[in-house]
């Protein structure tokens, strides 16, 4: 009887542990590098605030708590909420894309930080020349 008790919890353990494992759904740094953003009609949602979350918004940086430089990119309405650091339509005129690309006083990410893909900054260049829509 101690037999088939043992075995019911080596079961179910095993069964726990292969749900938890199946609904990992982080994504990792290469997953995110080899995601291709668009040529035209860049979502926010599906594509840059991804590229955020996970090169931008971590601790000590751009988030809502440290604000570094004063900008906290972890939604749309703090990414959108300075003209300077995003004008709609305007990649050029950007201080984000500055940034990005280092063409600003302060290239980003610093360094130690995972770059940005060309893809990744041709995207958020996109999504500024197509308005920087909430979409």
């Amino acid at each position: 009887m101690n037999y088939k008790k043992y075995l019911n919890i080596i079961f179910i353990i095993t069964f726990v542990l292969l749900i938890s494992y199946s609904c990992d759904d982080t994504i990792t740094q290469e997953d995110l590098d080899n995601r291709q953003i668009p040529s035209s009609n860049v979502s926010y949602s599906q594509h840059i605030q991804p590229v955020f979350d996970a090169k931008c918004n971590y601790a000590g940086c751009h988030n809502d708590r440290d604000m570094a430089g004063g900008l906290s990119l972890t939604n749309y309405y703090n990414t959108t909420a300075d003209y300077l650091i995003v004008a709609p339509g305007l990649p050029e005129n950007s201080k984000l894309v500055w940034s990005i690309e280092g063409r600003g006083t302060n290239p980003m990410p610093p360094v130690g930080r995972w770059p940005l893909t060309k893809n990744q900054i041709d995207g958020i260049k996109i999504w500024i020349k197509e308005g920087a829509k909430n979409n």
